[in-house]
């Protein structure tokens, strides 16, 4: 059994550099990224590639099943937090910082693949929606908040600084800290309209 231990680590490690190079082409080129240049960037062949992922639309599924599992893991991890409202703000701040990281906004365009990430997408909100709850019982934030409040303001931050040309890196964590001073409970009025469901 030890002789195959090594190699499981090594096709592990293997498949993370895969989905990172992916990831990382993919935000570059969007939808037309190459798998070639996605094997090139990864250091392995065209065909270790196809071994894993028979399809293109199969490798960027993966890539966004990650990066998603990678999130609700996180929140699920902060939901039984001593403190709720920071844990909160710690996800919103890993979540825009891993946006930032990472652009994915061209799934917008991807179809077939967006359909099979439901039950992730599930996942994760439900998770967000389990941190908010904690965060409105603990009084961090104002109670007509809801999760799908926070789940469409995580995008905020870097919409924002989408629109300033040469932004330095780190301006997004500006309107992440406006945006959660927003949700306190101090100084609240109520609000206009009600949130999506």
């Amino acid at each position: 059994m030890t002789p195959d231990r090594p190699l499981r680590a090594d096709a592990a490690r293997n498949r993370a550099a895969l989905l990172d190079a992916a990831a990382a082409e993919f935000a570059e080129q969007g939808l037309e990224a190459s798998v070639a240049d996605i094997a090139r960037r990864a250091g392995i062949g065209k065909g270790t590639v196809f071994r894993h992922f028979p399809t293109k639309d199969d490798l960027l599924a993966a890539v966004v099943l990650d990066r998603i599992d990678g999130l609700a893991s996180l929140a699920r991890t902060l939901i039984p937090a001593a403190d709720a409202g920071a844990a909160l703000l710690e996800f919103m701040g890993a979540a825009a910082g891993r946006q930032r990281q990472l652009d994915l906004s061209f799934l917008r365009e991807a179809g077939g693949v967006n359909e099979r990430l439901d039950g992730a997408r599930s996942e994760l909100f439900e998770a967000i929606i389990a941190l908010v709850e904690r965060a409105k019982s603990a009084g961090a934030i104002r109670p007509d908040v809801t999760g799908m409040d926070v789940i469409l303001l995580m995008c905020a931050p870097n919409h924002v600084v989408s629109f300033v040309p040469g932004a330095p890196p780190e301006l997004w964590r500006r309107y992440l800290a406006i945006i959660f001073d927003g949700l306190r409970p101090a100084g609240a009025n109520p609000l206009p309209h009600p949130s999506p469901g």
